[in-house]
């Protein structure tokens, strides 16, 4: 009897205790992907050459805008912060260059040269046709994160691409932009420079068609391709104004691999920022405990600033 009244208390007890346990919530779906105003425009020939355009439903036509590049080693697209820039009437355009794996297979001595020129076209391209999407020719921003940068960099630093002999009438167009955003980023592929900046970090290496070891060894014979293709070395006074941003300082957070701070730390900004100074360019950092020069927050209200006043 004893035995008998036992089991049936265990199993009445785990009966309780089941039906006190609350079911699982269903799994949140994942928010669906924003939908562009204009998906995949080809602004060149390469199937890696395309742009999305998303338009603000606020504020008034032509928008200014915001290119925003994606990824130079495998190709890739995405929007920036679409919600802040549609309540500013800015619209967003993401963008699609061609690839150092791109260039490699192609066998191009100057991998760079693909990912900055699609760059460049980019924005000649979104000139031309500025008037067809409503968009602002005379107010044009970009920028990228981390890798990113890289081409938006180029074109802030570079000095107009335009051709007016040129048969095709985008090249025809002017290259300039009115201010550049760069988040956590590597604004050189000078291997000297960046080791003088974050000791022992290595990077960016496919850009000029050999190995890291390779271009120390070689960087007197690769400076050429470094001045036609890294923004550091095509610094002017007339550049367009620049604002770094790093949630990092110069303190590597303890949840960070050394690896990953390396290649993404504030020393890089800093570098480069004297290099923009002495050239008389406009440049900005900002990380925890290095506040910016300027009276932008962050690299949103930066670009919001620049293009709305």
């Amino acid at each position: 009897m004893i035995l008998r009244f036992l089991l049936a208390l265990t199993a009445f007890s785990a009966s309780f205790a089941s039906a006190q346990e609350k079911p699982a919530p269903p799994a949140k779906a994942a928010p669906p992907s924003p939908v562009p105003t204009h998906a995949d425009i080809s602004f060149g020939p390469h199937p890696h050459q395309l742009i999305d355009i998303y338009l603000p439903k606020k504020g008034e036509a032509p928008f200014p805008v915001l290119l925003w590049f994606g990824g130079i080693w495998k190709a890739a697209k995405h929007p920036a912060n679409l919600g802040f820039f549609d309540s500013k009437g800015i619209a967003v355009i993401a963008v699609e260059t061609r690839t150092m794996e791109d260039a490699t297979a192609a066998k191009e001595p100057e991998p760079a040269s693909y990912v900055q020129s699609d760059a460049a076209r980019a924005v000649q391209f979104v000139r031309h046709h500025a008037a067809k999407w409503n968009l602002d020719p005379k107010r044009i921003a970009v920028g990228g994160g981390s890798q990113g940068a890289q081409p938006a960099l180029f074109v802030g630093c570079s000095r107009d691409r335009a051709n007016a002999a040129a048969s095709d009438p985008v090249e025809r167009e002017s290259s300039l932009v009115t201010c550049v955003a760069a988040y956590r980023c590597q604004p050189t592929f000078d291997p000297v420079r960046m080791q003088e900046w974050v000791p022992g970090v290595k990077w960016g290496a496919p850009a000029l068609g050999v190995s890291f070891e390779e271009s120390l060894k070689r960087r007197a014979e690769l400076l050429p391709i470094l001045k036609k293709w890294s923004p550091d070395y095509l610094l002017h006074k007339d550049a367009a104004p620049m604002f770094f941003e790093n949630e990092w300082g110069q303190v590597k957070p303890d949840d960070i691999t050394q690896a990953n701070y390396d290649v993404h730390c504030p020393r890089w900004a800093l570098g480069f920022q004297k290099f923009a100074l002495a050239a008389g360019a406009k440049c900005f950092v900002k990380f925890p405990d290095h506040p910016a020069d300027d009276p932008a927050k962050d690299i949103w209200d930066f670009v919001a600033r620049r293009l709305r006043f």
